[in-house]
This record gives structure tokens, sequence and C-alpha cells, in this order.
């Protein structure tokens, strides 16, 4: 017992070491010249744009004494004060006024701040500023803090739905889907739009979005167009429709995976993309299946890119699509499941995804359904033709078999085609006329995420001028009478 007493006090004793020793800094200890600075991690702490009324992420600086003594702050506050769009935890403080803060001689604290901001009637991103404002020996000094705030319109979740199913192991389940419904007869285009949960284009509508709208998804959101409903994005080259992540801040800015993606569900009809840019979902457009004799979907002059699953995903799908870049994606670029019928002209599928080991190529075609390994559902190909595109990658696999995987049920309707196309694929006997066969298209920089052909490029002058849906590439450039394969000619 003695034994027991004597190793608890010990305990104790090192844990009040530090405060004793703590304790024992005393006033003529602290550094009290009033020619001492404060250095920091950053001169200005600057948030990208944030969304009235959202919350930004957290930004840290480090504050440092760089001096041989410690240095009190009697107060470390915003110079806004409680009016302040600004937040700040000091080293465990999250008070507006901070007091008698130490730092120890060649030591540093941490502040954390986040940023939201007050939606007002500016149309334009407008700047909201503050300071950290430090008072010590009798003088202060400030940490200036700066944001970008824009007013959007918000679509949240008003109603839910749910969808009862039994899994592939006869188990039952349920799907809760929150949703809000667009009013699409008055969809303000002044203004981005924030998504948060399924924002549902309802039966017989149909969302035009024009020259410069902007859609940003909240995490686990999706645009859902629904049974008998239609989406048509008319962008302009210098100013696309933009599909994107909420947050763009620092890391967030680039990063795959933010959001769900664009859903354009059975039922759904006649839904028309030009000048898009879809970037930072789980997968950029899943298209099901094909309801009347026009594509489900036609899209051309776009960029579906950064997805930590896929680009484009058909299911029994119509699509047609033309000047196209389809690029970094965790799986797949592009999957034609389920059979349906496909064709792309002058488009470049290009994954040089960097943020993990790849384990798939970058276009998988299909032609059945498997419920489970015991109940497959032939779903005929119809058609999957590849015209002047460029479909290229980084995948390494033991057999070496390429960016392209046939998924081929035997027997059934599995029908695809590639005309002057430069392919990465082990399935020489396979391809059509005048297709290029593992020639490295000598991208500018892919990894810079520059899919711009090199002059050297052997698919320079090696595309079809007969395929051609455009005269222009997707920069606009113009399209020589021996036209380049892909989406981009060189420059």
């Amino acid at each position: 017992m003695n034994l027991l007493r004597n190793a608890i006090r010990a305990a104790l004793l090192l844990l009040s070491l530090p405060l004793f020793f703590s304790s024992c800094i005393k006033d003529e200890d602290y550094l009290t010249d009033s020619n001492v600075r404060l250095a920091f991690s950053e001169d200005t702490v600057s948030f990208d744009t944030v969304f009235a009324t959202m919350a930004t992420i957290t930004r840290q600086v480090k504050v440092y004494n760089n001096y041989d003594a410690p240095l009190l702050l009697n107060t470390v506050t915003l110079q806004g004060g409680a009016s302040s769009r600004f937040r700040i935890n000091v080293d465990g403080d999250t008070s507006f006024n901070a007091r008698n803060v130490e730092i120890a001689a060649h030591d540093s604290i941490f502040i954390f701040i986040q940023a939201n901001i007050n939606p007002n009637d500016q149309l334009s991103p407008f700047l909201v500023e503050d300071a950290i404002v430090f008072n010590f020996n009798k003088r202060q000094q400030r940490l200036p803090l700066m944001a970008y705030g824009r007013n959007a319109v918000y679509h949240l979740p008003t109603h839910r739905i749910f969808s009862a199913y039994t899994d592939r192991y006869g188990r039952p389940d349920t799907v809760w889907y929150p949703f809000s419904i667009i009013d699409c007869n008055n969809w303000d285009h002044s203004r981005p739009h924030v998504i948060c949960g399924f924002a549902v284009v309802n039966s017989n509508e149909t969302l035009h979005l024009l020259p410069g709208d902007e859609l940003y998804f909240a995490p686990d959101s999706y645009l859902w167009v629904y049974d008998s409903a239609s989406l048509d994005v008319r962008g302009a080259m210098n100013t696309p429709v933009l599909f994107t992540s909420v947050r763009h801040d620092g890391y967030y800015d680039s990063l795959p995976g933010q959001w769900g993606y664009i859903w354009l569900s059975q039922g759904s009809k006649d839904n028309f993309m030009e000048w898009a840019k879809i970037e930072n979902a789980t997968i950029g457009i899943v298209v099901d299946t094909n309801v009347n004799n026009n594509p489900t979907l036609t899209i051309s002059n776009s960029i579906v890119t950064n997805h930590s699953v896929s680009g484009i995903r058909g299911q029994g799908a119509t699509i047609v699509g033309d000047n196209l870049l389809v690029c970094n994606c965790g799986y797949y670029l592009l999957e034609l499941r389920f059979g349906g019928n496909y064709c792309f002209s002058n488009s470049t599928f290009a994954n040089y995804w960097r943020y993990s080991s790849r384990k798939t190529p970058a276009v998988i075609l299909n032609n059945y359904y498997a419920y489970d390994e015991n109940t497959i559902y032939p779903r005929p190909l119809t058609k999957a033709d590849f015209l002047n595109c460029i479909i290229y990658g980084n995948y390494s696999s033991q057999d070496n078999s390429g960016e392209i995987t046939f998924d081929r049920l035997e027997g059934f309707t599995f029908n695809y085609n590639f005309r002057n196309c430069l392919l990465r694929t082990t399935i020489v006997d396979t391809v059509g006329t005048s297709t290029i066969i593992n020639r490295d298209p000598l991208f500018t920089d892919p990894y810079a995420n520059n899919y711009i052909p090199s002059t050297e490029s052997p698919a320079v002058g090696a595309a079809n001028a007969a395929f051609l849906l455009n005269p222009n590439d997707l920069t606009g450039s113009p399209r020589p009478s021996l036209p380049t394969i892909g989406a981009f000619e060189p420059k």
C-alpha cells in the first residue's frame, strides 16, 4: 500500500512540475522592450471566395517569439470585436479577447481562424476585412484578415423520400433522399447556386442553364434530373456552365470526390450540354436508360475532370459526345455499362490520376447487368463508336492490357468500332481503319492538365475530317484540312 501511495505522490509531483515552473516566471522576466516584434507564418491570412452564411475551412497561423526571453501578450483580440465576420481560437481560447497569453523564448503559439460572411445585395464578390490585434509592452501589432464573400442562391432540402429495396443478399434496406424541387421557371442567372442534398428537376420540367451559370455542390449533394425531366446547358467557350464543389480554399481547390454527381435518371430525356465544366465530384455524370429515340444525353465542347470514381457513366443509355476532354479520374474516365448506344468523336480521354495507384483502365465497355454471381441479365451493347479519339494514360497492370477493358458476355450483342483513334491497348485485331496503337500522344504536360499534343505527336494530321462535327477544337482553334486526333490541335 505504501508503495502505491508513493507512486501516486510521484505522479502528482510530475504533473505539477510544468505548472510550478510556469508560475515561476516573474514579471521582470518577460520582455518589456517596446521594439519587440512578433513574427507570423503568414503576413496576411486570406480566404478564397466564401459563400455568404457558409463557414469556411479553418486556417491556422503561427505566432513566433524569436527572442531569448518569454513574452506576455496582454490581450489577443479581433479588431471588429463581436461583430467581426471572423472567429479565432488562440491556443485553445475561443473568446473574442484572450488574455495573458504567454509565448516562451524561441517558441510559438497557434491561432485558428474561420470566416463567416453575412449576405448582402451585391452580385459581384466583395471584400471582408478585419485584423487580429496583439497588445503587449504598451504597443499593438496587427495581423490582417481577408476574405472575398459572394452571395448565392441556396437549394436546401425541404422534403425526404425513401426507397425501400432488397439487396443482393436478400436483406431489406431503405435509402432516404433529402431533396428540394428546383423552380426552373425562376432560376436566377445573376448569382451562383449552392446545392445541398438532392436538387431535383421535377417531371416534365426543363432546367435551362446559360453562359456563366455556376452550380456549387456541398458534400453528398446531387443534381437529380427526374423522370420525364430534362437538363439543357448552353454555355459558351469563355463562360462555360460550371458544376463544382462548394469549397475551393487551398487544398480543396482541386480535391476530387467533394460532391455526388449529375444524375440523369431513368426516364429523363433529351438532355443537352454544351460548353460545360464538371469537376471535383465522385462521378461527373450518371446517365440512365434511354426512354425515346433521341439521345439520353448530347454533350459537346465540355470538360469532365478530377472525379474520384469516374467521369461519365452510361447505364444502358444513348450518349452522343463530341469535342470532349475527360481526364483524371480515380477509376474510369468512361463507363459504358449495361449495354446501350454510344458515339464519341474528336475527344480526348486521358487518365493521369495522381492521388493513388489506379487499379482500373480508363474505359470499360460492358453488355450485361449482374445482380449477383448467379443472376446475370444480358444488355445489348448496340453501338460504341469512337471516331478521332485519344484514349491514353498511365495505368500499369500485370498483363499490360492498356487503357480499355472489353467486359463481354459471350453470345450477346457487343458492338464497338474505333476509327482514326490513338489508343493504348493490346486489342490490336479489333480496332478500325487508320487507328494508331500504343503510340504516346505526346501531350504538352499531362500532369499539369495540359492535354494539347505537341507538333511531333503521332495524332497530328491523323484524324478523318469527315468525322468532324465542329470546325474548331476545344480551345476555339480552327481545325485544318488534316485535323488532329482528339479534342485539341497543337499550338
